[in-house]
């Protein structure tokens, strides 16, 4: 869509987060409006005390681990403005979303997306130079 734009994570917004890496089949919990499924491989993330499990695919391609524990999205997203509300899928589930929250994408081809209030979204990312 031609209102997609851009978008690197800020500095020093870095996630605390641990691989599941455990024998299990999976496991499911409430979050963003909808039931989420985390797997073998996922992630467990903890993004300034909002905690989530990210796919293990999404992660590998859009974090890098600066010290035991830490991460920091390095990979750019692409995003836009919400116009109405509406649900998500994801990776993990769904996410339901308000007019104005940002839909926020890990690929310029909207396959990996979320969504995220534009408050959390302005705190986190800035437009790509």
């Amino acid at each position: 869509m031609s209102d997609l734009r851009k978008y690197l994570r800020q500095d020093n917004t870095p996630v605390t987060a641990v691989q599941l890496d455990l024998e299990i089949e999976s496991f499911t919990y409430c979050k963003w409006g909808g039931i989420q499924t985390a797997s073998t491989g996922d992630w467990l993330v903890n993004n300034d005390g909002d905690v989530y499990t990210v796919a293990r695919g999404s992660f590998e391609h859009s974090y890098r681990n600066v010290s035991p524990g830490v991460y920091v999205k390095s990979a750019p997203i692409w995003a836009r403005r919400a116009g109405a509300a509406g649900k998500m899928p994801t990776k993990e589930g769904e996410t339901q979303y308000e007019a104005g929250d940002m839909l926020v994408f890990n690929d310029v081809d909207e396959e990996d997306g979320y969504a995220m209030s534009s408050k959390t979204f302005d705190k986190l990312y800035r437009p790509a130079e």
